[in-house]
């Protein structure tokens, strides 16, 4: 199985960062998406290698490569090994309201495209190890069709021919989400959540 490990955004892509780095609302957590999603892609990447996987970075570069792209890369990789033998994670952080003021949104969620697929397979794993992971932290689901995982016709999903998951670990505009996301801890917790529910769904197959 080749696991496929995305990246949310690039240093030019305007805005994605906490408040206090867009416009210095205290207290001073200074969060970039582009920064801190290559930072646990690349600690998955390496924790999967090191265990044995077949996992590789979808995007390298600093700078935010399209979704178009993004999806070419994924697919040519199905192409030649199949697309049942690749799957696609794609690693962002969340963020609600303005950008400007911290707020009270909080949790970590999975999300795949609607209907049911082998996408859901791997976000129920995924989030079975979220909740042995983020003690104390909050999980959001939508439990209206039976699983745990959010749809949303996000590019990077509909548009892989591979089972593709995105999750957004917590978010960059709440200081608790914030501090975790910045923590040793939560860093660690977020890596072995991805790295865990990844090697379970390989071994359920």
């Amino acid at each position: 199985m080749k696991i496929l490990i995305d990246n949310g955004h690039g240093v030019n892509t305007a805005g994605k960062r906490s408040p206090y780095s867009g416009y210095g609302a205290k207290p001073a957590l200074e969060l970039l998406e582009y920064r801190w999603a290559r930072e646990i892609a690349a600690k998955i990447y390496l924790e999967l290698r090191q265990q044995g996987y077949d996992a590789e970075l979808l995007v390298t570069e600093d700078q935010d490569i399209d979704l178009a792209t993004r999806c070419h890369r994924a697919n040519l990789t199905c192409n030649v090994l199949g697309k049942n033998n690749v799957i696609l994670i794609s690693i962002h952080g969340n963020a609600f309201g303005n950008g400007r003021t911290w707020n009270s949104a909080r949790g970590w969620s999975a999300y795949t495209t609607p209907g049911t697929t082998k996408s859901d397979t791997l976000a129920e794993y995924l989030y079975r190890a979220a909740e042995e992971n983020f003690a104390g932290m909050k999980i959001r689901r939508d439990l209206t069709d039976g699983d745990s995982d959010l749809e949303a016709s996000f590019y990077i999903l509909k548009y892989t021919l591979c089972p593709a998951v995105l999750t957004e670990n917590f978010f960059y505009t709440n200081v608790d989400d914030c501090k975790y996301m910045l923590s040793d801890e939560g860093k660690k917790a977020i890596v072995k959540t991805h790295v865990d529910g990844i090697i379970r769904y390989i071994d359920s197959l």
